[in-house]
């Protein structure tokens, strides 16, 4: 498997305003830190704690970690201390145990709603309202160790393309409400992350900002 060579291929495709995460998850520490080595990317996307905690102690300190699976409150304390950003709080409980650890670690972490866009039940996710009532909650308003940065989703797993593009419009209007409702005056709440190896095209056109790509660049595992 040519990591690098599928890398800089699938960067081509993709737009300079549009932030890469090269989803990692499954793969050796030594794909991460060839592709790292020959080509200076830096951002990097794992779901499972256990795996990235053990990668971020094997790897160079300058990475930026994107936690971006379904993530247990009694896990967030293995991610913390190495994370950048997570992009899968799918839930109010999840936000203050994330929020309760990076007190204790004197740290602010940035974070993505994800919202339940797809026809699976299996997926995770805020619905709008879920996410509106959250928002405007008094004890959100004093969490001051996290950073609501933007929204995150995954469409239905299908080939029908209106069916995914569908979802994609649906995310980037629950981004461009809460915008709206709650961040006008915050610049720093700027991210959409959707698209995945089979639809990330689709996704920079229906507006997203972040695009998590793995078996294209790693090969599946």
């Amino acid at each position: 498997m040519d990591v690098v060579g599928n890398f800089k291929e699938i960067r081509k495709t993709i737009p300079a305003y549009v932030t890469l995460v090269a989803v990692s998850k499954f793969h050796p520490s030594e794909s991460i830190l060839q592709l790292y080595k020959e080509t200076g990317h830096l951002i990097y996307g794992e779901s499972r704690a256990q795996e990235f905690a053990s990668k971020f102690s094997l790897l160079p300190s300058d990475l930026k970690w994107h936690f971006i699976g379904h993530l247990q409150t009694n896990k967030v304390k293995m991610v913390i201390p190495g994370v950048s950003m997570i992009q899968s709080v799918d839930s109010y409980k999840l936000l203050k145990e994330i929020n309760r650890h990076s007190l204790s670690l004197q740290k602010v972490t940035e974070v993505l709603l994800q919202f339940h866009i797809a026809t699976e039940e299996s997926k995770f996710g805020f619905s709008l309202q879920e996410a509106m009532d959250m928002l405007h909650d008094r004890d959100f308003e004093d969490m001051s160790n996290v950073k609501v940065r933007g929204v995150m989703g995954m469409a239905t797993f299908t080939s029908d393309t209106r069916i995914v593009g569908r979802e994609f419009k649906t995310l980037r209007s629950f981004f461009e409400d809460i915008k709206r409702e709650y961040y006008t005056k915050e610049q720093s709440f700027n991210e959409v992350s959707m698209g995945m190896s089979d639809d990330y095209l689709l996704a920079i056109q229906e507006g997203s900002t972040m695009v998590r790509i793995g078996s294209s660049i790693f090969g599946s595992r």
